[in-house]
């Protein structure tokens, strides 16, 4: 079925949507595979990223949740995250910003002791016919969200991980099959690819693993909030299984990725697209 048509003015609130993402709020079921971890999601507010922190806190582990200015959609994972037994911490403000990145690092570090998961799922997009009508701001506001604010989180939650941590990065189908009106953003999610393999190699030795997730279509505010309203009711419908997918179908990859599920799977990058290959 798609979507009906809707739009939203940027970043978008997940309350606003319909229908409303499903991000396991009443499915997802834990298995006790993250105990006691320390978590870090950006963009956790909503989409992809409330979805995996209501994961990991149904497996056991404490989220920071971190976001833009989404407070009442905030709120609504942190409930979830405590409803589930986790310690949830709110922390809101750009990570364009550098040293908000490394706040973000610090408020995790004061509340949890350290950090076993770092999940870098923020992002920024908008869409443009042509590669004039992209502002430089916007342009360097894009590489700052996307791909910048992971090089500054990484560095500073570093001397705070320890043997048998993990880093996952949210990349994208548009990181090798880029959508033209996407142009930054599948440029940065191609970045985001690219950084998290270096990462792998660089970060093995400490015992560190880092991977990345490519999602397909995935129903999130982003997509109301930065698409036309054409291109929202029709979203998904160019995948193999004829629809998007829902944040909560990612989940359990990030949780593979999180935990020792998956201790031996690093610089990987692992495609959750409804059908469309990656290379």
């Amino acid at each position: 079925m798609p979507q009906p048509r809707q739009q939203q003015t940027p970043p978008g609130d997940q309350h606003a949507m319909d229908p409303v993402p499903d991000c396991g709020e009443s499915s997802y079921r834990g298995s006790g595979r993250m105990p006691g971890r320390a978590t870090v999601v950006t963009g956790a507010d909503s989409g992809i990223g409330r979805a995996v922190a209501i994961a990991y806190a149904r497996e056991g582990a404490d989220v920071v949740i971190s976001y833009l200015s989404e407070h009442e959609d905030a709120r609504e994972t942190a409930r979830h995250v405590e409803e589930a037994g986790g310690r949830a911490v709110l922390v809101a403000g750009d990570l364009a910003e550098p040293q908000h990145c490394r706040d973000v690092v610090a408020k995790a570090v004061e509340e949890l002791g350290r950090i076993d998961v770092l999940v870098l799922n923020a992002a920024y997009q908008m869409s443009h016919e042509s590669i004039e009508d992209v502002s430089d701001e916007e342009w360097d506001h894009t590489w700052a969200t996307n791909v910048s604010a992971m090089f500054h989180m990484v560095k500073a939650a570093l001397p705070h991980m320890g043997e048998g941590s993990s880093i996952i990065g949210s990349s994208s189908v548009n990181s090798d099959a880029p959508n033209p009106t996407l142009a930054p953003y599948a440029a940065t999610k191609a970045a985001i690819a690219n950084l998290c393999a270096s990462l792998a190699q660089m970060l093995g030795p400490r015992g560190i693993r880092v991977n990345s997730v490519a999602p397909g279509p995935v129903w999130t505010p982003l997509i109301p909030a930065t698409l036309p309203p054409d291109a929202v009711q029709s979203f998904g419908d160019n995948t193999p299984l004829g629809r998007a997918g829902q944040p909560a179908e990612l989940a359990p990859v990030y949780v593979l990725l999180g935990s020792d599920d998956g201790s031996y799977v690093s610089g990987a990058r692992v495609a959750v697209t409804g059908g469309k290959p990656i290379l």
